[in-house]
């Protein structure tokens, strides 16, 4: 399949690490995923709200979360999360799907969504992306999941295909 990309490049984006404050005051540390504990992230995945999955992802059970993240967490995927305190509120992953292309994908508990936290998880991944060579992102989206869709396009993703019950989106790095 040959995805569509927006002719102009992105603007660089801020790269890891970096501390934001969210909409709830609180401090937050977005930092590549190497960083932070793995069990951290078990952690977070296990208390997702199994309503906020999409397309399978992320796993329910815990055996199959730690096979999920064995692969995500390798040499290949650019990952960051977003730590409040001890507590791991995000995770987003650009994982490599065709020779120069790698599909995005976030992930911000639901205690902490609607606070900043994932633009600024998907800005810092972007940024981290720049820094590794990147160029070609997409994502899917569920053409009803509006906030979504506003922060994608906030920060430079453009729809590419609406034609299912799935919005394609891209940006060029």
């Amino acid at each position: 399949m040959t995805r569509t990309y927006p002719d102009e490049s992105a603007e660089a984006f801020p790269q890891p690490p970096r501390t934001i404050t969210d909409r709830e005051d609180r401090s937050i540390d977005v930092i590549p995923a190497d960083d932070a504990d793995t069990e951290s992230l078990v952690e977070m995945y296990l208390d997702f709200d199994p309503a906020d999955r999409a397309q399978g992802i992320p796993p329910v059970k815990e055996e199959a979360i730690r096979e999920w993240l064995e692969t995500i967490l390798d040499g290949d995927c650019v990952n960051v999360v977003a730590k409040h305190d001890d507590t791991v509120a995000g995770h987003a992953t650009l994982v490599p799907d065709n020779e120069d292309e790698h599909e995005l994908a976030i992930f911000v508990l639901q205690s902490y969504q609607g606070a900043g936290i994932g633009t600024a998880l998907v800005e810092t991944l972007l940024g981290y992306g720049q820094s590794e060579g990147i160029d070609h992102v997409w994502l899917t989206v569920e053409r009803w999941n509006d906030p979504a869709i506003s922060l994608y396009e906030k920060v430079g993703f453009e729809i590419s295909s609406a034609e299912s019950f799935e919005i394609e989106m891209a940006i060029r790095l």
